[in-house]
């Protein structure tokens, strides 16, 4: 699908399969072994499919790929927004026990020398 696409857009057979395998996350040693060629005509092809499409960079091939892709879902798969989340799915993201500013027991020491007294050793502002 993503190489068809590419070719429609000008790049050769092998351009789109360097393409495709950047945008899967390979570096280009790794594209080189699978290719069966060496980095330099990786980064050689990499060169021409950059002019072709119009990007400055691996990023930018790679965001523009990412539409073009089989793992993304498209609106119409999405569920909707009032669904409940499944049992793998998690909604909330842990912040852990502490927070910046504050040591591990909750108390503010920002890093302002207190070593402790009768409640221990500060942490420090980082909550290390």
């Amino acid at each position: 699908m993503l190489r068809d696409v590419l070719i429609q857009k000008g790049l050769s057979n092998r351009e789109a399969e360097v393409a495709e395998l950047v945008s899967k996350g390979l570096s280009n040693k790794e594209v080189a072994n699978q290719l069966f060629v060496t980095e330099k005509t990786v980064k050689f092809h990499l060169t021409n499919i950059y002019k072709k499409m119009s990007v400055k960079s691996r990023a930018q091939l790679i965001v523009w790929c990412l539409p073009h892709m089989g793992f993304i879902e498209s609106e119409a798969q999405r569920p909707a927004a009032n669904t409940e989340p499944q049992n793998n799915q998690i909604d909330t993201i842990p912040a852990g026990n502490a927070t910046v500013g504050s040591d591990i027991r909750g108390n503010n020491d920002m890093g302002s020398g207190n070593n402790g007294g009768s409640n221990g050793p500060g942490v420090g502002a980082f909550g290390l």
